[in-house]
């Protein structure tokens, strides 16, 4: 065996194992924030579990306010709709901007269910209104928690595949698409969890 030989065949075998190190980082940062999506979809079901609850306690104090009630729970339908497109494939920037518009329609929904239990006293006063706004409160900061884990894991592996040399390997390795971030139209509602308050 020449020693050209050799040389070429350890920069072969050199050039595999990295290759083999940038796909298997590469998936590992795919499997990150696909867990962290998980973690958010947890956190929207317990939410989407919570609303049903509170509509129908406040259903007996607000009989004449229909529209309203029926309001928010179609925009928790809607959203745990798009939820369970997002779940199904994370990495698919639709269903994740989808996701986002359903939500922001949801919180603005909770946002006039508020508005309106504002004229009703013994509504405020009631008490498993008040556990579930403690519990309601409690879902949205997890949420909150849940959607910055998501977007930290997303911005790790969008960075490590564009970034050179996974670059050129990642689109042979399946990686091709960036990963979307969970982010709303409107920034306010990225900085505050939509308020319910009794």
């Amino acid at each position: 065996m020449s020693v050209t030989l050799i040389v070429v065949l350890a920069v072969l075998a050199v050039i595999l194992l990295y290759a083999v190190g940038v796909y298997n980082q590469l998936v590992q940062l795919r499997n990150r924030f696909q867990n962290a999506f998980a973690q958010i979809e947890v956190q929207l079901k317990r939410r989407y579990d919570l609303i049903p609850n509170l509509v129908e306690t406040a259903k007996a104090y607000m009989a004449h306010e229909r529209d309203t009630l029926e309001a928010v729970i179609a925009a928790r339908n809607a959203a745990a709709s798009g939820l369970a497109a997002a779940a199904a494939n994370p990495a698919n920037a639709a269903a994740i901007s989808d996701l986002a518009g359903k939500e922001g329609a949801l919180g603005a929904a909770l946002g006039r269910l508020n508005v309106v239990m504002e004229a009703y006293p013994d509504l405020k006063a009631n008490q498993n209104m008040m556990q579930l706004s403690e519990e309601l409160t409690s879902t949205e900061n997890k949420v909150a928690f849940a959607r910055q884990a998501f977007n930290d894991q997303v911005m790790a592996y969008n960075t490590y595949k564009q970034s050179f040399p996974p670059v050129v390997l990642a689109g042979l390795f399946g990686h091709g698409a960036d990963a979307t971030l969970l982010q709303f139209e409107d920034s306010a509602q990225i900085q505050a969890a939509p308020k319910v308050s009794f």
